[in-house]
């Protein structure tokens, strides 16, 4: 079971993983914006899958990069009512 932080992350397991997901996600989005006059509405499908992959917005998944990144580097740590920072 993910604990309540993991839950509220935005996370992937690795950065390979989180850089393709956002390869999948800015490019169906791209395709569906450039591809619209030549094929019509139909390509506005992929729209959907974009968002999917990003987990809702392009914002969603430049946090998860960032916390990706910083994952396993720095934790939490909440002690007498205060939080800090720790390697």
């Amino acid at each position: 079971m993910p604990t309540t932080e993991a839950k509220r992350s935005f996370a992937s397991a690795s950065v390979p993983r989180h850089l393709a997901r956002g390869a999948l996600g800015f490019g169906s989005l791209a395709a569906a914006v450039a591809l619209f006059p030549a094929y019509g509405p139909v390509t506005l499908a992929l729209a959907p899958i974009g968002l999917l992959a990003l987990r809702g917005c392009p914002m969603c998944w430049t946090m998860g990069l960032i916390e990706t990144i910083s994952r396993g580097r720095l934790r939490r740590e909440c002690t007498g009512g205060t939080c800090e920072l720790k390697r």
